[in-house]
């Protein structure tokens, strides 16, 4: 049997991606780690919808639903952010400011999403113990504090086309969320026919207060583009609960990025940090993977994810111990999905 492997490479002792040795030794913030010409917009890359629910949906979701890396949401409950915008949440003004200065407000929807066993949700997953997309995800690696982080990032590897297409969309990310009060989740996303139709994609995104989620603007990327994905905090070291965040995905072979800027933490507290994720939606048999004849252990549908850069809410590093979770036991197709770690965390079917 093939197998679909999630490789999540831990080394301490390295400087996060971009930073020198010297630089390492005080914590990472946007400047060091943004991408160039911050002001420069992505260039249009023939933006697709997400795609829609399909044959394979769950009977109770609606066939006009999109495929997200939360569930299925209704088209009106997916906002996509223009290059430029900023969420703004403080009492005095709450809304979506937009690069020209105007100011529309935050949309409501209307509607319920569902997780990816075709589980209805109709308000705020608060109180929910698991990650809110659970029953999509695959493996995961993650680590969990009883203060607050104010850092992640990682890099990794866009892998080749899977040999198989059966209308499948595959997310890999790192992420943080609340362990406590898990209400959102944000995330910098690699994905498989997901902004674009058989094509490969990167987004930020963070999800899914009042049933709604916020999709900064996406970029195309190609197989073997390195991607690096950060999140932190923005009201500096020390704070504890930040109220905003910036997002990045970034492709450091084309330099496209996709950036949720001063996205709100909505209350949370993020003390759960995802080293790498593995979350898929109609997948029918194992080949629906991608193939990666130069993968870390060689001829595997392997994914790794290096390089991390994990800091607490005063800025001081961690070096992480992950926690393995199969989320998949008993899912159909069963691709013989493992892992191992620390260091070499291996996830793998």
């Amino acid at each position: 049997m093939e197998k679909t492997l999630l490789m999540l490479i831990v080394i301490a002792a390295m400087p996060v991606a971009g930073i020198t040795a010297a630089q390492a030794q005080t914590p990472p913030t946007g400047p060091h780690l943004a991408p160039p010409l911050p002001g420069q917009p992505p260039q249009d890359q023939s933006l697709q919808a997400q795609p829609s629910a399909g044959a394979k949906r769950p009977g109770s979701v609606p066939p006009n639903y999109r495929v997200t890396p939360f569930g299925y949401f209704d088209p009106s409950c997916v906002v996509h952010l223009a290059h430029g915008d900023e969420m703004l949440m403080n009492p005095a003004q709450r809304g979506i400011r937009h690069a020209d200065g105007t100011i529309s407000p935050l949309p409501v929807c209307g509607h319920p999403h569902y997780r990816g066993d075709g589980q209805k949700v109709d308000a705020d997953e608060r109180g929910v113990q698991d990650p809110n997309i659970s029953h999509s995800w695959i493996v995961s690696e993650s680590i969990t504090s009883k203060g607050q982080y104010g850092f992640l990032s990682a890099e990794w590897s866009v892998p080749p086309t899977p040999t198989s297409d059966d209308g499948q969309t595959l997310f890999y990310f790192p992420g943080l969320e609340d362990s406590n009060d898990v209400v959102t989740i944000i995330q910098p996303v690699l994905g498989w026919n997901s902004d674009y139709a058989s094509a490969w994609g990167i987004a930020s995104w963070n999800c899914c207060v009042s049933g709604t989620t916020y999709e900064a603007t996406p970029q195309k990327v190609n197989p073997g583009d390195t991607i690096l994905g950060y999140m932190y905090e923005t009201c500096g070291w020390g704070v504890r609960s930040c109220s905003s965040w910036d997002i990045v995905t970034w492709d450091l072979q084309n330099n496209n990025f996709s950036e949720l800027a001063l996205t709100s933490s909505f209350g949370q507290t993020f003390n759960w940090a995802f080293g790498g994720v593995l979350e898929v939606y109609n997948i029918a048999q194992c080949s629906d993977y991608p193939n990666n004849p130069n993968g870390f252990t060689g001829g595997t549908n392997d994914i790794s994810f290096n390089e991390i850069g994990l800091y607490n809410y005063a800025g001081t590093s961690i070096t992480p111990v992950w926690a393995k979770t199969l989320w998949a036991t008993g899912a159909t197709p069963q691709c013989n999905y493992n892992g191992t770690e620390p260091k070499q965390v291996l996830l793998q079917d």
